[in-house]
């Protein structure tokens, strides 16, 4: 399959791009959390990017990208997560229309979240052939352009600049570490960190309840995600061939974790660092944790991916 892959040039390119309309996100580190886990850690926090995550750097990118006649008809995508807001904002940010297709169980703060960055919400039954369907609709009847949350070049090129500006800012270290949902945030890591670090791996985690990234990796043929069950919500949704083709190529490791070894992730951070993330950026620290020979005495990148969460249902209390 010759598919049209994004190489480091697009990375650069969609950092001049986006750098005016996003944050630097700063790198934080923790000597108690080092000495926990016997490593020194390196946080590339985009859980204080706009709109709360590295969602924000993709959907920018792709917003940044359309053409006159694109903008006219606005853009549209199925999203209850954290790339539904992104789109939401970008697309206000250039005064145009954002069609978001949003389950009708999504939680309430996220709707609303939507809304407040401009979105208009169309409500569909919970499941993904609904989704696709309403968003269908949509683009016939609007003819809106589909920002897919990572299935998109232009998306994998903008989440790749956060790796970017992480190395950017540390320097050298042995492994950089994403979690891996969709793949679109993995992908772009991947692709900074062997540019710019050649020697170092890259590692991905995944939570075990939702491991279908971790089964098509180590099988090395694509395994859907079926009823994933997991606190990281962020992390339910399959790879699409775009992103397993990239990270098939360019990823070393992907390690699966527990629940409440998620939790206490989590709370680790919370606690140590007086900062907040949700379940999903909690999953690389978690896979440290699981396995500190893989990690110890290593300098370890991790992106943090996002700080959205829903307060009405936390994995701890």
């Amino acid at each position: 399959m010759n598919m049209n892959k994004p190489i480091f040039k697009d990375i650069e390119e969609a950092h001049r791009r986006i750098s005016e309309f996003i944050h630097r996100t700063p790198v934080l580190t923790c000597k108690s959390l080092d000495t926990i886990v016997g490593a020194n850690l390196y946080f590339k926090c985009e859980n204080f990017q706009k709109v709360g995550a590295f969602k924000f750097r993709g959907a920018t990118n792709a917003v940044q990208l359309l053409t006159d006649e694109e903008m006219s008809k606005g853009v549209v995508t199925h999203s209850s997560g954290n790339h539904a807001q992104a789109l939401a904002l970008a697309a206000k940010m250039r005064k145009i229309k954002a069609y978001i297709i949003m389950p009708s169980n999504a939680p309430k703060s996220k709707v609303e979240a939507v809304k407040g960055y401009g979105g208009n919400v169309i409500f569909c039954e919970p499941t993904l052939v609904a989704r696709e369907t309403t968003t269908q609709k949509v683009i016939d009847e609007t003819g809106a352009k589909l920002i897919h949350p990572y299935d998109n070049f232009n998306i994998i090129a903008g989440q790749g600049t956060a790796a970017k500006e992480l190395i950017e800012d540390v320097g050298f270290m042995d492994i950089i570490m994403a979690p891996v949902g969709g793949g679109g945030l993995l992908s772009g890591t991947s692709i900074s960190a062997k540019e710019l670090l050649p020697h170092a791996k890259v590692i991905a985690a995944e939570p075990k309840n939702a491991d279908d990234a971790f089964q098509s990796f180590y099988s090395k043929s694509f395994i859907p995600s079926v009823n994933p069950n997991t606190i990281a919500d962020g992390l339910k949704t399959s790879l699409s061939d775009l992103t397993f083709s990239i990270i098939l190529e360019k990823v070393d490791e992907i390690l699966p974790v527990k629940e409440d070894t998620i939790a206490e992730a989590m709370k680790l951070i919370w606690q140590r660092m007086k900062i907040i993330i949700e379940p999903s950026s909690a999953v690389p620290l978690a896979a440290i944790m699981e396995n500190p020979e893989v990690f110890a005495n290593k300098k370890v990148g991790i992106i943090l991916s996002g700080g959205n969460l829903d307060f009405d249902n936390l994995p701890f209390n």
